[in-house]
């Protein structure tokens, strides 16, 4: 039986930074997919990984993320990366959650940065305000969020989805969970989760309607 219905953030209630990734690289002669050839590379120790669990700062991943980039042939910032991250919003997918929310008990979990300027939590503020307030009225209806920043892990380490369903008090077997990356997804299927991977917003709610029985406008 469900219980409750777990989300992440950036690519499901907004568009996935991958396509703002490939336009950086077409438009720098990159080779495409490059940002995440180096994101993958070293998954669970390398910049990206460290900066999400706060292990380093901004300065220290912008240096880090360029040593990784160059080891890969071509150089990178670290903060150039950073400013492709917000995606636009999907307000579809917030009104599915809002009727989620109705039925079941709602969670996030999401792999975000401290003191980023692209990064919108309930701590870290981004300076536009009116992205901010969109992300704060999503962020607000969770009943809980938990981010790799503020726990020192992230997605896909088991650890954080046992977290997420001790703080609700369900069962991993009765929940789902939405996230835009199948490495974040297994984990948590292993768990007995239902898993989708959201590719699309119309798909990812199609999915959802099928996993709830629930119908969502």
């Amino acid at each position: 039986m469900i219980e409750a219905v777990l989300w992440d953030f950036g690519g499901v209630f907004t568009t996935s930074p991958f396509e703002a990734f490939n336009r950086f690289e077409l438009a720098r002669g990159l080779p495409e997919n490059f940002i995440r050839t180096v994101n993958s590379t070293n998954l669970h120790d390398n910049a990206w990984a460290k900066f999400e669990s706060s292990e380093i700062d901004v300065e220290e991943f912008d240096e880090a993320f360029r040593r990784e980039a160059e080891a890969h042939g071509h150089s990178v910032r670290g903060k150039d990366v950073l400013a492709l991250l917000p995606g636009e919003f999907r307000p579809r997918m917030a009104r599915v959650l809002t009727v989620c929310k109705a039925h079941y008990k709602v969670g996030c979990i999401t792999n975000n940065m401290k003191n980023t300027p692209t990064q919108a939590t309930p701590t870290t503020p981004v300076p536009n305000p009116e992205r901010a307030a969109r992300t704060a009225a999503i962020l607000e209806q969770f009943d809980v969020v938990v981010e790799s920043s503020v726990e020192g892990i992230r997605k896909p380490d088991p650890r954080i989805y046992r977290l997420t369903c001790d703080r609700l008090g369900v069962a991993p077997g009765n929940a789902v969970f939405l996230d835009d990356l199948g490495i974040n997804l297994k984990p948590a299927r292993a768990m007995g989760m239902i898993t989708i991977k959201v590719v699309t917003e119309d798909q990812a709610i199609a999915d959802l309607e099928r996993a709830t029985g629930l119908k969502f406008p």
